[in-house]
C-alpha cells in the first residue's frame, strides 16, 4: 500500500464505497471516444477537455461549459446512448472483480456518476459483480463532489458514512468522499501522472484482501509479496 499517509485506510470500517470509472473499471478509452467526438462537434479543445469529464455527471460536465443553445439535459442523453453502445477496450482495474467478490453483498456499494443503464453495461463488459447496492447519476439531484451519492449508499446499507472507506480516483470523487466523512483510498490504476494528496493510495487490487472481525467491521489488509 502506498501514499504520503498510509496508516490513514488502516482502521475499521462498515462498509466499503467504490467509485466506478477509473477505481474498479477502466473506460477512459470509451468514454474519450464518445467524449472526444462531441467536444470536436462544439468547438473545443478536446485536449484540453477531455481532463475535466472524469468522475462527474454527464449533465453536470455540460452544464458546467454554459454553451449557447445547448440543452445539457439533452445532451446528456445522447451522450450516454453513445457509450453505452461503445465498451470497446473496458477491462477490470486489476484484481477488482475478485476483489468485490470477496465482500459479503451488505458490506459494499458502487457510486458513480453514471447513469444505471451505462454503469450496468461496463460492470459487466469488464466482469465486475453488479452490487445489491448501487447509487447512480439519477438518485441524487447534486452529484460529485457533494456527497449525496455517498451518504445516500451508505444509509442504504444503514451505515454511517463517517465509518466507510470510500475508494476513489478523481478530484471530485475524492471531494465528495471527503464532505460525506469517510475514509478515502485513491485508486492510481489509471493515472498517468501522480496525483498530489494526503490519502492513502493503491494501484490495483491484487494483493487487496478484506478481514472482517468478531464485530462486523472490515479492516483492508495487503498480502506480502
Amino acid at each position: 500500500m502506498s501514499g504520503s499517509n498510509s496508516s490513514a485506510a488502516k482502521g475499521r470500517y462498515s462498509a466499503f464505497l467504490f467509485d466506478m470509472d477509473g477505481t474498479i473499471l477502466n473506460s477512459i478509452a470509451a468514454a474519450e471516444r464518445i467524449w472526444g467526438a462531441w467536444a470536436v462537434r462544439h468547438g473545443l479543445d478536446v485536449a484540453s477537455f477531455l481532463p475535466t469529464i472524469h468522475g462527474a455527471r454527464a449533465v453536470d460536465t455540460v452544464a458546467r461549459l454554459a454553451l449557447p443553445g445547448v440543452d445539457p439535459e439533452l445532451e446528456a442523453i445522447g451522450i450516454t446512448q453513445a457509450e453505452i453502445a461503445d465498451v470497446e477496450g473496458i477491462v477490470e482495474v486489476p484484481g477488482a472483480a475478485n476483489f468485490l467478490k470477496s465482500l459479503s453483498a451488505d458490506k459494499w456499494a458502487v457510486v458513480t456518476s453514471a447513469p444505471r443503464d451505462l454503469a450496468a453495461r461496463r460492470m459487466k463488459a469488464a466482469g465486475i459483480p453488479v452490487p445489491a447496492v448501487l447509487v447512480t447519476a439519477e438518485d441524487v439531484a447534486a452529484g460529485k463532489p457533494h456527497p449525496d451519492c455517498y451518504l445516500l449508499a451508505a444509509s442504504r446499507l444503514g451505515v454511517d458514512a463517517g465509518d466507510c472507506l470510500i475508494f476513489e480516483d478523481a478530484p471530485v470523487g475524492i471531494a465528495a468522499g471527503e464532505a460525506a466523512g469517510a475514509t478515502v483510498m485513491v485508486v492510481t490504476a489509471t493515472h498517468l501522472h501522480p496525483m498530489d494528496t494526503p490519502h492513502s493510495s493503491i494501484k490495483g487490487y491484487e494483493t487487496m484482501f478484506a478481514k472482517t472481525d468478531g464485530d462486523g467491521f472490515m479492516r483492508l489488509e495487503e498480502r506480502s509479496a
